[in-house]
């Protein structure tokens, strides 16, 4: 096997959380690195959990991201369906051969039965070589009762023998030598009663008929990739079986344990790509894209959860990252989950953004304010704000003061700075601006320094002000651009209506 073969195999149970898609990325990168084939393969086996739009949220996740399958469901290719749900015959039949091979076995027990067994064990049971014998299946009854329960159509699973006494040997990409005693191992079901297989048979098959060179996982799977090796072992695939790769937990921002949608949730950040729309407001999930991130940002972060460049570059475009990546950088320990330094990324791409790309989301964040805005003034805006916003939506609470009149002003900052004396000066500097017929930046400020010098003020005594005046905050960009940008009669009316009430008040 020599050409590179990677699948993300999301299954549709819900929204796809963000640690899938870091899996998916690690696949994407390895496979356009090598000039490989990248798969998307939709596990969709367990019927009782499915949700319908999960496979449509998924794909689109990918594609907002720019992680475009080669082959999959939407795109096809020669060795689908790519959908487990419409490979039944195909799971069946390699089901029938470890059954003829006795390498697995028919089980009859209810659920009734199990839960009986794990209850006497005192939640210690294993259905394994020193417990099969004590339950209802083809091992331990007679073939003459099985072929009866078989022609009444009992319901029934299908288990993989496990032989006790030996030792399974994995080589993980990541986690180096791993080894488990098949005395720990379970005799794992493999087809259930519906019909269709579990996720370790399907998993596998698939995994050979469509020729997957490597396998690119969460740490959670781990402990089952013995259970793999065996029923490679037991359909003679070894030879060609993938190379693993299982990787580290994505962690909580503060605290122990693994990232979860409730920790999400709790903290107010977005742990999906997209945002989801559930049963029940509590099920209503916010995605990265919702909260105003750029999808190269997120890229960028996700590929460092985990993954070391080995160098002090941070800033990595898709195709850097595809030059950059391998799995033998890929840490075995947990990667914290940091928003802040999402954050920090996102800021960045939003910085570096062409103005004829960003402008149009500037509109879109400042609906339905800046629906008439024209082409060129919303340039001027975004070159202005363009390094100060660290999500899309941002710019809308820093642009506000454009468009709304600010409902309070930063009180402290009156305090400090506001003197009684201070409302004769201003009146001055305002007749100053009204005499101007020139409302440019370069122009306030020539206006503004004379009206310093005459009343020896520096910056610190008059700049809080105006910003607070035009926009009830301190901060901002250029104080000269504020004003220039709200506009000339705007920016006296609210300079006034300050001055008046800060005087009354103070």
């Amino acid at each position: 096997m020599s050409a590179v073969r990677v699948r993300f195999a999301p299954s549709p149970t819900g929204a796809l959380h963000i640690g899938g898609l870091r899996t998916a990325l690690y696949n994407f990168l390895l496979a356009r690195q090598t000039g490989g084939q990248f798969i998307l393969r939709i596990e969709d086996t367990d019927q009782k959990r499915y949700v319908a739009g999960a496979e449509d949220y998924i794909q689109e996740a990918l594609s907002w991201c720019g992680l475009s399958p080669d082959e999959g469901p939407a795109a096809g290719g020669d060795y689908g369906p790519y959908r487990q749900s419409e490979r039944r015959e195909t799971y069946q039949k390699y089901t029938q051969q470890l059954l003829d091979q006795g390498r697995a076995y028919y089980a009859f027990d209810t659920p009734e039965e199990l839960n009986a067994a794990r209850e006497a064990a005192n939640g210690t049971f294993k259905y394994d070589a020193l417990s099969r014998g004590k339950m209802r299946n083809s091992i331990s009854l007679p073939a003459a009762e099985v072929e009866e329960l078989l022609a009444k159509n009992t319901p029934y699973t299908v288990r993989l023998l496990v032989e006790p006494g030996q030792r399974v040997y994995i080589r993980d990409i990541v986690r180096g030598d791993v080894s488990f005693s098949t005395d720990e191992l379970d005799d794992k079901v493999l087809m259930k009663t519906d019909g269709l297989p579990t996720y370790h048979l399907a998993n596998i098959v698939d995994d050979h008929l469509m020729e997957i060179s490597h396998v690119i996982r969460g740490e959670e799977w781990l402990s089952s990739t013995a259970h793999h090796v065996l029923l490679y072992r037991a359909f003679d695939w070894e030879d060609s079986m993938p190379q693993f790769a299982h990787l580290p937990l994505l962690l909580k921002p503060t605290g122990k344990g693994k990232l979860s949608k409730r920790d999400g949730q709790k903290l107010g950040i977005p742990v999906f790509p997209l945002s989801w729309v559930g049963a029940t407001p509590e099920e209503n999930l916010e995605g990265f894209r919702e909260r105003g991130f750029h999808p190269q940002a997120l890229l960028n972060f996700l590929a460092f959860l985990g993954w070391n460049p080995g160098t002090e570059q941070e800033i990595f475009s898709l195709e850097e990252l595809t030059t950059a990546f391998s799995l033998d950088r890929v840490g075995n320990s947990g990667a914290r989950f940091d928003f802040e330094k999402a954050l920090w990324f996102n800021q960045h791409y939003i910085s570096q953004e062409d103005i004829e790309i960003l402008a149009p989301k500037i509109r879109q964040a400042l609906a339905p304010w800046a629906d008439e805005e024209s082409d060129a003034r919303l340039y001027q805006i975004a070159r202005l704000y363009q390094e100060r916003a660290k999500t899309y939506p941002e710019f809308r609470d820093q642009l506000a003061y454009l468009y709304t009149t600010p409902e309070g002003y930063d009180e402290k900052t009156i305090r400090k700075k506001w003197k009684p004396e201070r409302q004769a000066q201003l009146t001055e500097l305002i007749e100053s601006y009204r005499a101007m017929n020139d409302w440019t930046p370069n122009s306030i400020k020539a206006t503004t320094l004379a009206f310093m010098e005459k009343n020896e003020l520096g910056f610190g005594n008059v700049l809080p002000l105006l910003r607070n005046a035009i926009a009830g905050t301190t901060s901002g960009p250029d104080a000269f651009e504020m004003l220039d940008l709200l506009g000339k009669d705007p920016a006296l009316e609210r300079l006034e209506a300050a001055v008046k009430l800060w005087s009354e008040q103070h």
